[in-house]
């Protein structure tokens, strides 16, 4: 995993006209996505890609579990939890366990102190429908971003812990990155979709990040 360092991050929601600034507290984030390996070794279960590919097909609800998963299996303290009343997701946040990214954090992390729209050239740090072949491909080919990390646009959309907007969209959960089925345009730092936490897709995946303590 990445040491992201501390610092703010300008965020903003196209659809209701807002802005706003966030904290980031230093924490450390996977330096590629989740791969299918990762997850045959947590769960001794295979999928049909190989073990470098990314892990795909994957919900919300899906993640957050194997998130666990990975915790107690490197003896650190689960980061998540079920509400015993309502079965929601409850996040621990003293917990040292493996977690989904917010989405400031994600935001943060996909920047890694550039401005742009992107960290790079699309061609060189990302897949999407223009160079994909129509499939995700291998994690880490492409260039990574200035703190070392991969495929943070392009290959597979990425889970984020965060709602999207509650009072509309009930449990909608963030993802943030683009894919390898998306456009050019649909690949950048501050694109934001949504979707309900048991949806699940071919180009949608995640990475784990930790709180540092």
């Amino acid at each position: 995993m990445v040491k992201i360092p501390g610092g703010t991050v300008d965020l903003r929601d196209d659809r209701r006209g807002t802005r706003w600034q966030t904290e980031i507290a230093p924490f450390l984030l996977g330096r590629c996505p989740v791969t299918a390996g990762l997850h045959r070794t947590v769960t001794e279960t295979a999928t049909a890609a190989g073990d470098a590919f990314p892990l795909t097909n994957i919900s919300w609800l899906d993640a957050v579990e194997l998130c666990d998963r990975l915790s107690v299996a490197s003896g650190l303290a689960p980061a998540y939890s079920r509400d015993p009343g309502t079965g929601e997701v409850v996040w621990d946040r003293t917990s040292d366990g493996y977690r989904l990214p917010t989405e400031a954090e994600w935001q943060y992390a996909c920047r890694a102190g550039t401005t742009g729209y992107r960290y790079g050239a699309i061609d060189a740090i990302a897949w999407y429908d223009g160079n994909s072949d129509g499939r995700a491909q291998e994690v880490g080919v492409k260039s990574p971003n200035p703190w070392g990390l991969y495929d943070m646009l392009g290959n597979v959309w990425e889970w984020c812990w965060d709602l999207y907007d509650e009072e509309v969209y009930g449990s909608y959960r963030i993802f943030r990155g683009g894919g390898w089925a998306e456009s050019e345009r649909g690949c950048g730092a501050t694109v934001r979709r949504r979707s309900h936490p048991t949806f699940a897709i071919d180009d949608l995946g995640f990475r784990v990040a930790r709180s540092v303590r």
